[in-house]
């Protein structure tokens, strides 16, 4: 496979990861959206006047599209276990940027996750 394939699925990863943060990002600037006596019509405009709504939605486009390209080119079989990249990225990320730090079982499955997307993406 080309690396080029790679950059497609990558640059998917990558903006999927961008767009979750900027989802929570924009959740956090309103509160939680249901339960305990939220105005939940209230919460939802206050949520559409968030910017990092928006920049999480344009992410998830592009993220869209730059997978796409990538699935053109290799099986989908051989493309999706890399998704699972997500979750090694978004556990350093998350507790950098939103101080949500992980556990030892939590690390002890990402290694697991690793060594799974290294042999798929090497069949």
């Amino acid at each position: 496979m080309k690396w080029s394939v790679y950059g497609f699925l990558l640059a998917g990863i990558l903006l999927n990861l961008a767009a979750q943060l900027g989802l929570k990002a924009a959740t956090d600037a309103t509160g939680p959206l249901f339960g305990g006596g939220v105005d939940v019509p209230k919460r939802m405009v206050q949520l559409l006047t968030v910017p990092w709504l928006w920049l999480a939605l344009a992410c998830y486009g592009v993220s869209v599209i730059a997978w796409v390209v990538g699935l053109s080119r290799i099986p989908v079989s051989q493309a999706y276990p890399m998704l699972s990249m997500n979750y090694v990225l978004m556990v350093p990320l998350a507790w950098w940027l939103l101080g949500e730090a992980p556990n030892a079982q939590r690390l002890a499955g990402i290694v697991v996750i690793i060594a799974g997307v290294f042999l798929v993406a090497r069949s």
